[in-house]
């Protein structure tokens, strides 16, 4: 466990919401000296606490309209068939995300489309051919709020 303070939940906070705060407007907000903030940045990067900063874009105005939610159970299980089946998700770009879960299913992967039809192909021609696929289900995202963290 790492010691923070309330400074540093402050700029982790506002680094949450907005990754491209410089260190100047962030120590204005939180009331620190540039240097100061640069430093405790610096610090919380060193410590593991900021893992890295991405870029959010909007996937509709990319011409991904579409997001689906699947739940994949594998047909056989073993270190073999998850090793195989990690290597083999990873390589379809439509696939955003892939979570190793507990529960129903194994995996849940973010998937997103053109379109329905998209999404049926990838569905069809990837991942229902991949190494040890067994149940599928697919949950179409309808709308999505996001939020800021616990912090």
């Amino acid at each position: 466990m790492i010691d923070l303070d309330d400074t540093d939940f402050a700029l982790l906070r506002l680094l949450s919401e907005d990754a491209t705060w410089s260190a100047g407007a962030l120590g204005r907000e939180v009331g620190l000296s540039q240097p100061a903030t640069w430093r405790r940045i610096k610090r919380l990067t060193d410590q593991g606490v900021i893992v890295g900063r991405r870029l959010d874009l909007d996937r509709e105005a990319l011409g991904f309209g579409v997001t689906v939610f699947l739940g994949v159970k594998l047909a056989t299980k073993g270190r073999v068939s998850l090793d195989d089946f990690e290597r083999a998700v990873s390589a379809i770009p439509e696939v955003q995300t892939v979570e190793h879960v507990l529960g129903l299913y194994d995996y849940r992967l973010r998937v997103v489309a053109r379109d329905i039809a998209d999404f049926e192909r990838v569905l069809r021609r990837r991942i229902m051919t991949m190494p040890g696929v067994g149940d599928v289900e697919a949950n179409v995202l309808l709308s999505e709020e996001r939020r800021p963290g616990p912090i």
